[in-house]
């Protein structure tokens, strides 16, 4: 009943250094929601056979008895956890999360913040429930908590788009204290742009310092580039206006 994954390794096998211990972490992180073998395929030439292991490393997934995928060759942390998610049922808190996320996409931030807290109630401290509230607390205009949960925001895949936020919540921490110069038009536009950001007024925001860069593309040494790509990372990305403005975006970068 339990997912095991198979590693299938060798000694003289460079890559296989590599990918083990990925495969040995999440395997931790699981807490025992699969469970990781590991196969010398010198020791055990039978099942290197058996299972049509042609390359080593080879990694193969098996579900209720039965193989259901497999790679083979080193791969990138991300894409095993993905691999290894396509094993494991959705669990509670991820089901939590999905419905904090649609909630969010339809603009309903309130019941989006009890789904977010219902999945760190049932898993605490989950990165996925984290990174929602924290474009929540942004989209309400609280920079200083969004900041608060950055601060501590565990190692995950989702750290990466956490920290992506954090320009935007400088910028926008920095407008509430008034602290941006303001000594030029654009500067006066950023200044605006951040505080129309801070009162909910998203798309206004984004407009603004798409006006900016179109002007001066390297605005701050590239801060106004990085405020607007967190602008974009609290919208609705399968909106078409997301779309839209990433497509723009690029237009004016490139």
């Amino acid at each position: 009943n339990t997912p095991v994954v198979v590693d299938f390794w060798a000694e003289w096998c460079r890559p296989c250094k590599i990918l083990s211990p990925i495969l040995e972490m999440i395997a931790d992180e699981a807490e025992g929601a699969f469970r990781l073998a590991k196969v010398d395929a010198d020791e055990n030439p039978n099942l290197v056979m058996r299972y049509s292991v042609r390359n080593i490393p080879t990694v193969v997934a098996f579900s209720q008895g039965n193989r259901v995928s497999d790679f083979a060759g080193l791969q990138p942390e991300a894409r095993v956890r993905d691999f290894i998610s396509h094993l494991l049922p959705p669990s509670p808190a991820s089901l939590m999360v999905q419905k904090g996320n649609s909630l969010l996409a339809m603009g309903e931030l309130r019941e989006s913040r009890e789904a977010f807290d219902e999945a760190i109630r049932i898993t605490p401290d989950y990165p996925a429930a984290l990174l929602g509230l924290m474009k929540i607390d942004l989209l309400e205009g609280k920079a200083e908590s969004a900041f608060k949960i950055y601060r501590t925001f565990p190692a995950s895949k989702e750290y990466n788009q956490a920290e992506r936020l954090l320009p935007l919540i400088k910028a926008m921490q920095d407008a509430t204290a008034g602290t941006l110069p303001q000594e030029s038009d654009l500067e006066l536009a950023f200044y605006s742009s951040m505080r129309l950001a801070a009162r909910g007024n998203l798309l206004a925001s984004v407009d603004g310092m798409m006006d900016i860069l179109r002007q001066d593309k390297h605005f701050k040494r590239d801060r106004g580039k990085q405020v607007v790509l967190g602008l974009l990372e609290l919208l609705d990305q399968e909106a078409e206006q997301t779309r839209y403005y990433r497509k723009e975006l690029t237009s004016i970068l490139f």
